[in-house]
């Protein structure tokens, strides 16, 4: 996901992804721990879009 995409999301529907994404992660953490995923990038790229959604959280709440 883009910061560009991020920024014309509002706080709530941020929150939201937030949570999915961290609970994908961490199902996608577990699967490749059973078995390995075709790509384990992915939970590189997973990781990265939170911290990005983490961010822009944090931004808004500063500049309020």
């Amino acid at each position: 996901m883009k910061i560009k995409e991020l920024k014309e999301l509002d706080v709530k529907e941020l929150t939201e992804k937030l949570e999915n994404a961290e609970s994908a992660l961490e199902t996608m953490k577990l699967n490749h721990t059973v078995s390995p995923l075709e790509n384990p990038s992915q939970i590189k790229a997973a990781r990265r879009d939170i911290a990005r959604m983490k961010t822009e959280i944090r931004l808004r709440e500063l500049n309020k």
